[in-house]
């Protein structure tokens, strides 16, 4: 099975001023691009090149085709869970309602998934999942981590490799964390949880 870049449904310049087009053309255009290509070709031959992207990453051992891999599916998770105007701010139905059970509430979230993300040592990802009981978790994961790793499936995440934000934001991980709210599609999230 071929890998191919999804496509974004929005222009790259529609998430301005919160990701610049600029970083949508390096980010999406040729980093997530480049990993597509090397998962493409790390494949080839093996027994994962027919398999569906998600098993790829849960099932490799760590290395070329499991990191790859990650970074494809995180990337492709990533971008397509923004909107430039989205309905709401705020999550809505089942997903609302267990936000507020597993972690008081909205607000509570967002303070703790921020603080994951913003406190996560080097290159990595924060998550938002949920276990297979129907539980939330926050999680932080490394390099091209994926929740999928534990059995979860993964609704929501912020890529905090300086590649994510540093054209726009420098150093500045919490000021480009903070901005990531205000273009998150909620309905793609909720969709997400099966």
């Amino acid at each position: 099975m071929k890998h191919e870049m999804p496509m974004l449904p929005y222009a790259h310049e529609a998430l301005e001023p919160v990701i610049s087009r600029q970083t949508i053309d390096f980010h999406y255009g040729k980093h997530l691009q480049a990993y597509i290509n090397n998962l493409n070709n790390l494949i080839a031959g093996t027994e994962f090149e027919t398999k569906e992207l998600t098993d790829i990453v849960a099932t490799a051992p760590v290395g070329g085709i499991f990191n790859n891999a990650g970074q494809v599916l995180n990337h492709t998770l990533y971008f397509l869970q923004f909107a430039p105007k989205p309905q709401s701010n705020i999550p809505q139905g089942k997903l609302a309602a267990a936000i507020d059970r597993d972690f008081g509430s909205f607000e509570n979230f967002r303070k703790e998934f921020t603080t994951a993300a913003t406190g996560l040592f080097g290159s990595g990802w924060a998550w938002l999942s949920v276990d297979k009981d129907g539980k939330l978790h926050i999680t932080q994961e490394s390099n091209a981590g994926n929740p999928l790793r534990s059995g979860f499936t993964p609704l929501l995440c912020f890529d905090v490799w300086e590649h994510a934000y540093y054209l726009d934001y420098q150093n500045r991980r919490a000021d480009h964390l903070n901005a990531l709210w205000n273009i998150i599609d909620w309905e793609v999230v909720e969709q997400r949880w099966k």
